[in-house]
């Protein structure tokens, strides 16, 4: 069995937790996300998504589990923030992740260019690293199958321009990747509930990220103050 095969049959029909705080959030700390990791592979989690090379970092030394990597960077003039250049990825390669992932959206990238043109040179670079495109689009789906990313997660339904307002989980779209494409199809984004991750699964996706709703207390504890506001 190939290196990716492994990868893909440890998280078959699992649950991988994405352990990610920002700068600006209570919990933003490498040690906390380490953590954060532990008590997900306690409860069962079979692979991890973290952002930065620091808290993969801890999170590696924490847990044997599976790790979805990326780096979360703003650069000026661009919306794609998601390893957004082939500097994240060579950190990310360096650091020693399972797989990559990286914003596929059709949206223009800081150095200019589209996903198009920088993948190819991505997967000729690091012809051994598997790589995972964050679309949010069944379109940008598509082209990043075309373009050889080995599998396609959700994650960016609803948080492109225009793809706002969508009702997450994107249900339909999750639906229609793994009825037309031959890759593994990765449900994330607005996965909320127990009943959200089940139909996703009924759908036939290879594995599903919850973050927010399992990692993420004060986003949790705005929702609750919202049913009582």
């Amino acid at each position: 069995m190939n290196i990716s095969n492994s990868v893909f049959e440890q998280i078959k029909g699992k649950l991988i937790v994405s352990c990610q705080a920002l700068e600006e959030e209570p919990l933003h700390s490498s040690f906390i996300m380490g953590k954060m990791a532990y008590a997900a592979m306690l409860g069962g989690a079979s692979g991890i998504r973290a952002n930065s090379v620091e808290d993969i970092r801890e999170i590696k030394a924490t847990v044997n589990l599976p790790i979805i990597g990326i780096i979360k960077k703003v650069y000026e003039g661009s919306d794609v923030f998601i390893t957004p250049t082939i500097e994240e990825i060579d950190l990310l390669y360096k650091e020693g992740v399972d797989i990559i992932a990286l914003d596929a959206t059709r949206r223009i990238r800081p150095d200019g260019k589209t996903i198009n043109e920088v993948f190819p040179l991505i997967k000729e670079k690091y012809k051994d690293q598997l790589f995972m495109a964050d679309c949010s689009t069944y379109e940008e789906a598509q082209t990043a199958y075309q373009l050889g990313f080995d599998c396609v997660g959700t994650t960016l339904s609803g948080y492109t321009e225009y793809t706002k307002g969508i009702k997450l989980p994107d249900v339909g779209l999750i639906d229609r990747l793994v009825r037309e494409l031959p890759i593994p199809i990765i449900a994330e984004g607005g996965i909320w509930t127990p009943e959200d991750l089940k139909c996703a699964f009924d759908l036939g996706v290879h594995t599903a990220v919850v973050g927010t709703a399992i990692t993420r207390p004060m986003e949790i504890t705005k929702r609750f103050i919202s049913a009582i506001s």
